[in-house]
């Protein structure tokens, strides 16, 4: 269950970050492979939202370096879904626009912005009327515009932050379907972090197991399943066997 994966697309080497005088990651190296879902499960405080934000250039770090594919992080494209989608989505703007904003930014033509939008909601089978303002959406379905926006723009590297905190059981069926028609789609390495053990394991391809403060890596563990999975999955022997073996570690790593 180790993972020996040795392809290094999101490389972390030297990482140091300090809050108010408090050490949370120091010396720390992580590599994490091209094209899987990679979930970062973790006590709460050890920093887990924290290092999406620095792999994502959201935040600096205090010393160290990240790459995506050998490049620095200013020369990398990122999609970001933010815990609190509600608050970045732009209320004053269509659906529409505000999924096509990156590419507005970008300084594509209002034409081929629509295509791209048209594509993306073919191709994942989605029915929303974009014209709407986000407030008329439910909380599931704006969820769903903050992918599609953090998407819509070919990123190399997806990173999302507690996408179902806020979401009731049966919109988080609804985003986990989503979520694996996008990387079925694109193979896009995305990178997840949950604070629910079930989700992490469903998701991922490998979960990334953290410590208490001053944070590292306890365990790699792959998750071989193929997709697409469905909510049947988490009563594969598998599936339970890896969640026992996740809890295990983290309930160990609570103790020390």
């Amino acid at each position: 269950m180790i993972s020996t994966a040795t392809s290094a697309f999101i490389n972390v080497q030297g990482l140091c970050k300090s809050f108010g005088g408090q050490v949370l990651y120091q010396d720390f190296d992580l590599t994490l492979p091209e094209g899987k879902v990679i979930s970062v499960f973790g006590p709460n405080g050890c920093g887990k939202s924290t290092l999406i934000n620095m792999m994502s250039g959201l935040i600096p770090i205090d010393q160290g370096q990240i790459t995506v594919a050998d490049k620095p992080l200013r020369r990398s494209r990122i999609g970001y879904v933010f815990q609190n989608y509600r608050d970045t989505l732009f209320p004053w703007m269509s659906a529409f626009d505000n999924i096509a904003y990156p590419l507005k930014v970008k300084g594509m033509a209002e034409k081929n912005r629509h295509q791209r939008v048209d594509q993306l909601l073919a191709t994942f089978d989605i029915t929303l009327d974009l014209r709407r303002y986000p407030y008329q959406f439910s909380g599931g379905q704006q969820q769903l515009i903050a992918i599609l926006r953090a998407v819509v723009a070919d990123p190399e590297v997806l990173f999302l932050d507690e996408p179902f905190s806020a979401l009731d059981f049966e919109m988080t069926l609804y985003i986990r379907e989503k979520l694996q028609q996008v990387h079925m789609e694109s193979n896009l390495t995305t990178v997840v972090v949950s604070h629910d053990l079930e989700d992490a394991v469903y998701l991922a391809d490998q979960i990334l197991l953290l410590s208490k403060r001053p944070t590292h890596v306890v365990e790699k563990v792959q998750f071989e399943l193929p997709r697409p999975r469905t909510p049947d999955t988490v009563s594969h022997p598998e599936f339970v066997r890896t969640k026992g073996h996740c809890l295990d570690i983290f309930r160990q790593e609570m103790r020390q």
